[in-house]
Parts: structure tokens; C-alpha cells; sequence
């Protein structure tokens, strides 16, 4: 047992995508442990000063890591086109508009990136807000695509259900399991975008430090149920 979860451990952290999401667990963990433990000091040492600091370390190292992330997300998007003709149409569009949203927002990531690098002579400010903008567009169309796709897997599972062989069943349940993870996951971090957007645009800036930390800690909780989920079935 103890083998078998290693290995899928192992697995994970060996794909970037997994260990993205092992970075971004900590990193809203160590955030959130900081905060906890800080409570309203205006400028933390000690221990919560330090779970700060790696937090920012490894949120810093994600943003690096992305800097190369655009060549992909342009060969996924090019293989995805206009979706496939017998995909619903709605989930298409969205899956278009997502995808358009997303292409976006690298390279307004990189340009913010670059000013507070000193490497452009731009202020970053904006930059950081149009990307974090278009972040939130891009999962608010994720939510909508994964509520359009969970609507479909719930008719077919009740107009199928006696006609289905239990294998069938099964696999689209696990399907609607993903979908409902999927948003649970995005309304947690698009909470958390409109909260670093500029202050006066929905509740931007107002939410206190212990919600704040709460939206972390929601993210961080999903992305550990992935980990499980995919440690699951790497030992199936």
C-alpha cells in the first residue's frame, strides 16, 4: 500500500501539471498557515514571517515556470480549433472563448513579470490586473462550460439508466464527479481573482484577511482531492 502511494506520488510530481498543483498547494498553505499565525501584525517575523516568505518564493516560481507555458496553450488551442462538430455547440463556444481567454493572459503575465524584473521599462500594475482579469474571465467560463457539460451528464444518466450497462454508468458518474471537482476548484479561485482585482469592482479588496485565507485554503483542498483522486487511479 505504502508502495503504491509513492509510486503515485512519484507519478504526479514527475508531470508539470502535478507538480504545479503540489507548489500550489503549499504555497496557499503556507499562506494560509502565515496569516493564521500572524494575525494582525503589519509586518510578521518569526515563523509566520517565514511560511509568508516561502509562499511567495514558491508563488514566484510558479510564475516563472509559466513564462514557457504559451507555446503549449497555443498548440492546444490550434488542435482544439472550433471543437469537434459533434460536441455540443454551447460547450464549444465557451471551450473557444476559454481558450482565447487563456492564450491571452500569458502574455500579459510575462510583460508584468518583465517590469518588475526591470527587464521592460512598463508599469506592472496594470499589466498584473488585465492578466488577473483574464484569469477570472477564463474560469468563469469554466464554471459555466462545467455546469453545461454536468447538465448533459445528468440527462444522460436519467434517460439512460435502465438501458446502460453498469461499467457505462459508472464511468459517466466519475465523469460528474470531475465536472462537479472542476467547479468547486474554479469558484474558489474565481473568488479569489475579483478579490486582486481593483478595489470598487465587486467585492475586490474587501473581503478580510480570514476569508482571504479561507479561499486559499478552499483551493488548496481541491487541489489535494485531485492528488487523491489521481493517486487512486494510478494504482488501478
Amino acid at each position: 500500500m505504502a508502495a503504491a502511494a509513492l509510486s503515485g506520488l512519484v507519478t504526479v510530481l514527475e508531470s508539470y501539471r502535478g507538480r504545479d498543483r503540489v507548489v500550489r498547494a503549499l504555497c496557499y498553505g503556507c499562506q494560509l498557515a502565515g496569516g493564521a499565525l500572524a494575525g494582525p501584525q503589519a509586518a510578521p517575523s518569526g515563523l509566520p514571517g517565514s511560511l509568508l516568505t516561502v509562499s511567495a518564493q514558491l508563488s514566484g516560481c510558479r510564475t516563472a515556470l509559466r513564462l514557457f507555458d504559451d507555446f503549449a496553450m497555443f498548440s492546444y488551442s490550434c488542435g482544439y480549433g472550433l471543437g469537434p462538430k459533434d460536441e455540443d455547440g454551447l460547450v464549444r463556444g465557451l471551450s473557444v472563448l476559454c481558450n482565447l481567454a487563456n492564450q491571452l493572459y500569458y502574455p500579459c503575465e510575462h510583460v508584468a513579470w518583465a517590469a518588475d524584473a526591470g527587464i521592460i521599462r512598463v508599469g506592472s500594475q496594470k499589466w498584473w490586473t488585465l492578466s488577473t482579469a483574464l484569469w477570472a474571465v477564463s474560469l468563469l467560463l469554466g464554471i459555466l462550460r462545467s455546469l453545461r457539460i454536468l447538465f448533459q451528464l445528468r440527462r444522460k444518466l436519467r434517460q439512460h439508466k435502465c438501458t446502460t450497462s453498469p461499467l457505462s454508468q459508472q464511468e459517466t458518474k466519475a465523469q460528474v464527479q470531475a465536472e462537479v471537482l472542476s467547479i468547486l476548484t474554479d469558484v474558489a479561485d474565481l473568488s479569489n481573482a475579483i478579490h486582486w482585482l481593483p478595489p470598487g469592482f465587486l467585492w475586490a479588496g474587501r473581503f478580510p484577511p480570514c476569508w482571504t485565507f479561507a479561499l486559499r485554503s478552499a483551493c488548496s483542498a481541491t487541489d489535494c482531492t485531485f492528488l487523491v483522486v489521481l493517486r487512486i487511479w494510478c494504482q488501478i
